[in-house]
């Protein structure tokens, strides 16, 4: 909403040196946001006047039309003489009355005017446009064409109010009363305890039996609906400009003095108008639920097919317009046009203003359904004022009788569907418990009457809310009235007292260690939207029996291309990593932590909490089994160089061994020993797939996978080859840990190194090797280490040589050769024994 604030003085006795910085603090401290203040004609420095054109001179020989002009000034330029402009424009002829800036004066931009010779003519100012003076769309994008009342000499900056503060507000939906001066004003006032001077106090004329004849069907979506009717108009009546200047500045483009008085009143008032030519209206009008495959054209020239939720106004021939959103186009007000036989202007002469108040939901949908955002539906959707329909409605009536010459018929028509006062019972300590603050009983009742309410009693008050805060239904609401008013600022700041023994959690815990340890390990933390769609799954070559196949399907999703929520980690960050890739960073390690989402098959449909009260156990276990599993998961994906070239030596490409090694990493914060064995699962490389497993309650369970991503995903995902991932499963981890994490024991004795190199067969791992050598060397092994991998002719076809550092360490003295020597030969005879491994010399 946009306020100017020559405006907004019309209602609020502001002081005079009041700012739209000092009013937008003002309302920023009552809750409003107010995002900017647009100062409007800042720079502007006149001579600025009103002129009438005298002469016309069409210069020839250019590549653009140019016209050499005198201009009747006055004595604004101090001589009294015509003044001679060159121009360029086409839009006037002589005898107007346009602005001229003189030479001296300075426009927005700091454009500075003074007399220089162009186009063989010296020209001494300018004729300026709406744009060249910061007035916004006018929608003529041409020379200012004044009313020929204006006297010529008429200082052009107060007559077309050119400087101006403009305050643009952001309005939430909670406070649709602020889409209009009068709720801004309201604020205003009570912002700067002053007196409001309320636009919607009009003398209004009861309803009577001889206005236009209006059926309403459908009293929920419609329960008010005033209609005025005025007759007479002049078609020549043009907008006014202290009218055009107020709807530019608050960002709506004149079109006609008809439409601009609607909109006038509704930016005024808040309550959307609509004005019919009555000659095009055929019948009563109507309110009613559309009939399915009806069709409209509305005020846009879209032919709308309606649906059976659609409110519409109608006549005898059926729809004449979307009720709330935007009017028909077959009872348009008529553009003012030349009789070609007696040169007079006509058009429309005889309204019929509508001045109704619908449901806000229905309105709300209707608006989504067709896509229209207008500016009637935007006050709508989030309540308009329905005891300021008549009042509108008046305002209208008083300004086309004003300014258009007609005439007021006496009828008066308003339907309305009786409604009670919407009362509100809170304690008057209420806001005191609330804020945790003492407010009083009087402060309280204070506020409340500022807002708009009634207020009775005494410790228990009863509170009758105004018929323009549609947002106000319960306690709280009104507490939070009171706690604004009184100033979000002056809350005092307090820390909660959490009950000892209290803070993170087991599974919290080991979640922050993951991502610290992860972020040690060089990997940037990359959080994505949990939502993804099939054809993801598609790229990745997971077949259609796999269970990450069973997602959950989002009723209303973002994006149609993406209605499920994720059932696996891995998609996000190879999409965030393939962004990355292709902006210019090749180098990339990435991680994420969070939940998955698996649909089982068995939940039931959720249930509708209560509001009124805290839900029951069983209602709270029930909206549990409604839910999907979330499984949480930590996963990487790596691409290009794992380690930097420098002096320290050559560069190394990351590879499937990296992201086992992420898998280790995030298991040692669960206090966990990862096995690691070959496997094949999508969407990973047969060949280089790592199945990462964990013992819980004494079996081994899959607990991740790692390795390389296939050729075929990388392909279709347009990713880096050699691309590398891993995905581990968090809770499974938790439950195969042994709790808590312990400080390890330091030993003060010395470390006994002991290097075995065994050769084996090609195709045992060397995860089955190494699981060999820790249970045979016994309690003594501090660590384990394959640091060489050996293939070659001497140790025959199909075998490798695999060598291992043992380090050995007792803590309670130092080993000596023969029991570091008997360790390592134990561990070699277990690996010999199951593995078939020869020690190599």
């Amino acid at each position: 909403m946009r306020v100017p604030l020559s405006w907004l003085r019309e209602y609020v006795d502001l002081p005079a040196t009041a700012t739209g910085r000092d009013v937008q603090e003002k309302l920023i401290a009552v809750g409003l946001e107010v995002e900017t203040v647009e100062r409007l004609g800042e720079g502007l420095k006149g001579p600025l006047v009103v002129g009438q054109v005298l002469t016309i001179e069409e210069l020839e020989g250019f590549k653009k039309p140019i016209r050499f002009c005198t201009v009747d000034v006055g004595q604004a330029n101090g001589t009294g003489e015509p003044q001679e402009i060159v121009c360029g424009a086409r839009n006037f002829s002589v005898g107007d009355k346009v602005v001229v800036v003189l030479p001296g004066a300075v426009l927005p931009g700091d454009f500075k005017i003074a007399a220089r010779k162009t186009y063989g003519k010296t020209s001494h100012g300018m004729i300026c446009s709406g744009d060249e003076l910061g007035m916004g769309d006018d929608g003529s994008h041409g020379i200012i064409v004044l009313p020929p009342e204006y006297e010529v000499g008429t200082d052009a900056i107060a007559l077309l109010e050119l400087v101006d503060e403009v305050l643009d507000i952001a309005v939430t939906p909670d406070r649709g009363y602020c889409l209009s001066m009068r709720g801004v004003a309201r604020e205003t006032a009570t912002a700067y305890g002053l007196p409001l001077r309320d636009p919607a106090l009009l003398d209004v004329p009861p309803p009577n039996a001889g206005g236009y004849p209006v059926q309403v069907s459908d009293p929920m979506g419609c329960d008010r609906f005033t209609a005025r009717t005025v007759a007479g108009l002049e078609p020549e009546a043009r907008t006014p400009l202290w009218m055009q200047r107020r709807l530019q500045k608050a960002g709506m483009r004149p079109v006609s003095l008809a439409v601009d008085i609607t909109n006038y009143v509704m930016l005024e008032l808040g309550q959307p108008l609509h004005a019919y030519d009555r000659t095009q209206v055929a019948g009563p009008i109507g309110v009613r639920r559309a009939t399915p495959g009806e069709q409209l054209t509305t005020l846009d020239g879209t032919k709308r097919v309606l649906d059976a939720a659609d409110l519409v106004i109608t006549d005898n021939r059926g729809p004449i317009g979307l009720a709330g959103v935007m009017g028909g186009a077959n009872t348009e007000i008529a553009a003012a046009v030349a009789d070609p036989e007696t040169g007079r202007l006509r058009g429309t002469t005889d309204v019929v203003i509508e001045a109704a108040h619908f449901d806000a939901l229905s309105i709300a949908r209707t608006a989504r359904r067709h896509k229209v955002s207008s500016e009637a539906a935007k006050r709508f959707e989030r309540g308009v004022d329905p005891e300021a329909a008549s009042a509108a409605a008046q305002r209208a009536v008083d300004l086309l009788v004003l300014l258009a010459g007609g005439t007021a018929e006496d009828g008066v028509t308003e339907i309305v569907t009786p409604s009670g006062p919407r009362t509100i019972t809170v304690s008057a300590d209420h806001p005191d418990k609330v804020a945790g603050v003492t407010y009083g009983r009087e402060t309280v009742v204070r506020r409340l009457q500022q807002v708009g309410c009634d207020v009775y009693g005494q410790d228990e008050l009863v509170v009758t809310v105004p018929s323009w805060r549609p947002d106000l239904s319960e306690p709280n609401d009104l507490a939070e009235e009171v706690i604004r008013l009184e100033g979000y600022e002056n809350l005092p700041s307090t820390l909660p007292r959490p009950p000892a023994g209290r803070g993170l959690t087991e599974r919290q815990r080991l979640h922050r260690r993951v991502g610290r340890a992860l972020a040690g390990a060089g990997y940037v933390e990359a959080l994505n939207y949990p939502f993804t769609g099939s054809h993801v799954l598609d790229q990745l070559g997971i077949e259609q029996d796999d269970p990450r196949r069973a997602a959950v399907t989002l009723v209303n999703p973002l994006s149609d291309e993406e209605p499920d929520l994720r059932t696996t980690l891995i998609p996000g960050l190879l999409n965030a990593l393939r962004r990355n890739y292709g902006r210019g960073s090749h180098d990339l390690a990435l991680f994420e932590t969070g939940p998955v989402f698996r649909a089982s098959g068995d939940e039931k449909p959720a249930s509708r909490l209560v509001v009124d009260r805290r839900p029951t156990d069983d209602e709270i276990a029930s909206l549990d089994a409604s839910l999907p599993q979330q499984p949480r998961r930590a996963a990487v994906v790596l691409a290009g160089g794992r380690e930097q070239a420098g002096w320290w030596g050559d560069a190394r490409p990351a590879i499937w061994a990296d992201a086992v090694e992420a898998g280790r990493t995030v298991a040692r914060e669960a206090g966990v020993e990862l096995i690691v064995r070959q496997d094949q699962h999508a969407p990973f490389h047969p060949g280089r797939c790592a199945a990462l497993l964990a013992l819980v309650d004494g079996e081994e369970v899959l607990v991740g996978n790692a390795g390389e991503l296939h050729p075929r995903v990388t392909k279709a995902m347009s990713l880096p080859e050699r691309t590398c991932a891993m995905e581990i499963d968090l809770d499974r981890l938790e439950q195969a840990g042994t709790g808590p994490l312990r400080a390890p024991k330091i030993s003060a004795f010395p470390v006994a190194t002991q290097d075995v190199a065994l050769v084996v067969d090609g195709s045992v791992p060397a995860a089955e090797v190494e699981s060999a050598l820790r249970d045979g060397a016994g309690e003594l092994l501090e660590s384990l280490r394959l640091f060489d991998v050996f293939t070659g002719e001497q140790l025959g076809a199909g075998k490798k040589s695999l060598a291992y550092a043992l380090r050995f360490r007792a803590d309670d003295r130092t080993l000596t050769a023969e029991e570091a020597s008997a360790a390592r030969d134990a561990a070699v005879a277990t690996a010999v024994e199951r593995t078939g491994a020869v020690l190599r010399g």
